[in-house]
C-alpha cells in the first residue's frame, strides 16, 4: 500500500450488528453473543454460528475512493460435500449496493455430520479491496459474510474515516434458526432479514443461529440486555428437529423466554414468529438427519408421527400452541405480536419454489420472505409500523 493510506482501528464505534468484540492474536473478532453468554454454551454448533457475522456491518463516513479490509476467514466445509462458494462482501454506498468482492485463503473448518468431528487447517490472511468510489462525503457499509467466522485484522482508506450516525433509524433485534441466519442466501445483504430490514429503513441485530434458535436462557438473556426498537423471535424448527423437548415443556420454555426478554423490554413491541412451510417436519417428529445424494446435502425427519399424541413435536403442533400462548399473554401485554410463518411462505410458496434440500429456502424464496415480512410487519397495519 501506498503510504497516503490510513489505517483506522477497528472497533465498535465503527460496527453495527455485534454483541461482542474479541481481541484475537490477529485482530478483532465479531461476535453475536456477549462473553458471558458464550461461556454458558457447551454446543458446537451454537459456537459456531453466533461468530459467523451475519447481520453485522462496518459502517462509517468517508471521501475515500478506495477502501481495503484485511481479514481472516474461517470457511466451513461439510465432508462428503463440494466446497461452498466464498462468502460475499457486500459494499453499500449511500444506501445502495455499489459492489461485492470475495476473500481468499483463511482457515478452513472441516465439519463431518456423520461421526460429529470437525478440523481445521491454517491460512494466510486476505485483502478486500473496494476501488473506484467517489470522491464525495458518503456513508459505506461493508456487510461482512453471514456464513464464514470473519476476524478483522485492518481497514486502510486513502481518506479519513469516521463513525456514521443511525440517523434516527430505529433497531430492529430479531432471533431465529439458520433460515434467518442465511443459509443459503447468496450474500450477506440476501439474508431474508437484512431485505427486510432494508426495506423497512430500520439498524438490523440478527440473532439468527444456524441450528440453535432453541430457547436458551442465555439468549433471550442476551436480548433483554441488547436495546432495541422492535423485536422479534421466530421459533419453531430447530425446537423440532433437534428433537429437543416435549410439548410439556415446551410451553413453560416459550414463557420464560419472553418473560425475560420483558425484563430489559417491558413495552417493546415484540412479535413471536412459527416456522415457515416444511413439508418434512409439519407432520412427522424429528430428530432430523442429513444425507447427501449426488454430493449434495438434503434432510429429512425421522420420527413417528404417531408419537405426536404423546408430546412429540411437529411444526403443526409448534404453530398452534405458539399462537395459544400469544393470545394468552397479549389480553395483559397488548404490544406482544403474533405472526403465523406459513403466511411468510406456504404451500403454494413450496410448489413454485421448493426447498432444495427440503429444509432452507433458495435466494428467490429468501426474497419472498423479506418482502413479505417487512409489508406485514413494518407495513401500516403491521405491530412494527412506524409511528406517524
Amino acid at each position: 500500500m501506498a503510504s497516503r493510506h490510513i489505517t483506522t482501528p477497528i472497533t465498535t464505534d465503527l460496527l453495527r450488528g455485534a454483541l461482542d468484540l474479541e481481541h484475537t492474536a490477529d485482530g478483532v473478532l465479531p461476535h453475536r453473543l456477549p462473553a458471558w453468554a458464550r461461556a454458558q454454551n457447551v454446543d458446537p454448533q451454537l459456537m459456531t454460528a453466533e461468530a459467523m457475522p451475519s447481520g453485522v456491518r462496518l459502517v462509517f463516513r468517508t471521501r475515500a475512493t478506495t477502501v481495503e479490509l484485511d481479514v481472516l476467514p474461517t470457511k466451513m466445509v461439510y465432508r462428503g460435500t463440494g466446497p461452498r462458494p466464498d462468502g460475499r462482501y457486500d459494499l453499500v454506498v449511500d444506501g445502495r449496493l455499489a459492489g461485492q468482492a470475495t476473500a481468499d485463503g483463511g482457515r478452513v473448518l472441516t465439519i463431518d455430520l456423520a461421526t460429529g468431528t470437525s478440523g481445521v487447517e491454517a491460512g494466510p490472511v486476505a485483502t478486500v479491496r473496494f476501488t473506484d468510489l467517489p470522491a464525495t462525503d458518503k456513508e459505506v457499509v461493508i456487510w461482512l459474510p453471514h456464513r464464514e467466522i470473519t476476524e478483522l485484522v485492518a481497514l486502510r482508506t486513502d481518506a479519513p474515516v469516521e463513525p456514521a450516525d443511525t440517523d434516527g433509524r430505529r433497531v430492529w433485534l430479531h432471533h431465529g434458526s439458520s433460515i434467518s441466519h442465511g443459509s443459503d442466501a447468496e450474500s450477506p445483504t440476501g439474508t431474508w432479514p437484512a431485505i427486510a430490514a432494508t426495506l423497512a429503513g430500520v439498524e438490523l441485530v440478527n440473532l439468527g443461529f444456524s441450528g440453535s434458535a432453541l430457547l436458551d436462557p442465555f439468549t433471550a438473556r442476551a436480548m433483554r440486555d441488547t436495546p432495541a426498537d422492535l423485536i422479534s423471535v421466530k421459533i419453531g424448527i430447530n425446537v423440532v428437529n433437534s428433537d429437543l423437548m416435549r410439548l410439556r415443556a415446551f410451553g413453560p420454555a416459550v414463557h420464560g423466554f419472553l418473560d425475560t426478554i420483558r425484563e430489559g423490554h417491558t413495552q417493546t413491541p415484540l412479535l413471536v414468529v412459527s416456522s415457515i412451510l416444511c413439508p418434512i417436519q409439519e407432520d412427522t417428529p424429528g430428530p432430523g438427519a442429513v444425507e447427501f445424494v449426488d454430493g449434495r446435502m438434503r434432510f429429512r425427519a425421522t420420527g413417528d408421527p404417531a408419537q405426536v399424541t404423546a408430546g412429540r413435536l411437529t411444526l403443526r403442533v409448534i404453530r398452534a400452541e405458539l399462537a395459544r400462548i400469544v393470545a394468552s399473554r397479549a389480553a395483559a401485554d397488548p404490544n406482544l405480536h403474533y405472526l403465523d410463518g406459513l403466511e411468510l411462505y406456504g404451500e403454494a410458496d413450496y410448489a413454485e419454489l421448493p426447498l432444495p434440500d427440503e429444509l432452507h429456502p433458495d435466494p428467490a424464496a429468501d426474497r419472498r420472505i423479506g418482502e413479505r415480512f417487512a409489508a406485514l410487519a413494518f407495513g401500516p397495519k403491521g405491530p412494527f409500523a412506524a409511528p406517524e
